[in-house]
C-alpha cells in the first residue's frame, strides 16, 4: 500500500432536510497549501494549481450536546471515490464569529472506487458553517492505496509460475 497525503478546502452549502441532519454538498479545485512561518508568526494560504476538481457529499446526524455521526463520500476526477464515515463523534459548535459555527471530525476512509479500490486511511476536517448555510472545509487526508505497478508485477509472476 502507498500512501498519499492530500489538503483540499471545499466550499459550497450545508442543507437540513431534517431538524437532526445537515448535508454538505462542496466542492475543491486543485490547490497548494503553502505554510509561512516568519517574524510575524505563520501564515497559511491554498494557492490555486492545474487540475480537475474534488467533489465532497455528506450527511451529519446531529446528536446531543453538539456531537454528530458522519459519512459520506468525495470523488477526486471521475469515477475515483472514497467513502468515509466519522470516528468517534464529531463537534460542532459555536465560534467566536457570532455568525459561524466551528466543527471538527476525523473520518476513516471505508475503500471506494478506481483508484481507492481497497484504500485505508484518515482524515481530518476543521469546518465552519455560517448561518445562512455556506460551508468552508479544510481537510488534510492521509489515504493508503494499493500500489497498481507492484499489484501488476504479482499478477504477472503468479501467471509465470502456476
Amino acid at each position: 500500500m502507498t500512501p498519499i497525503a492530500y489538503s483540499l478546502q471545499f466550499r459550497g452549502r450545508a442543507m437540513s432536510p431534517r431538524s437532526d441532519r445537515l448535508r454538505f454538498s462542496l466542492t475543491a479545485p486543485s490547490t497548494a497549501l503553502v505554510t509561512t512561518v516568519g517574524p510575524d508568526g505563520v501564515r497559511g494560504a491554498f494557492e490555486d494549481v492545474p487540475g480537475g476538481e474534488a467533489t465532497f457529499e455528506g450527511e451529519l446526524a446531529l446528536g446531543e450536546q453538539s456531537t454528530f455521526d458522519d459519512f459520506g463520500t468525495i470523488e477526486f476526477g471521475r469515477g475515483n471515490r472514497l467513502r468515509f464515515h466519522s470516528v468517534g463523534l464529531g463537534r460542532l459548535g459555536s465560534s467566536p464569529d457570532p455568525h459561524l459555527r466551528h466543527g471538527s471530525v476525523v473520518r476513516k476512509v471505508e475503500g471506494g472506487d478506481g483508484q481507492f479500490a481497497g484504500a485505508e486511511g484518515l482524515i481530518t476536517s476543521n469546518f465552519f458553517v455560517s448561518d445562512t448555510g455556506e460551508v468552508t472545509d479544510n481537510q488534510f487526508g492521509l489515504i493508503f492505496v494499493r500500489d497498481q505497478r507492484r499489484d501488476e508485477v504479482a499478477h504477472q509472476r503468479k501467471g509465470a509460475n502456476p
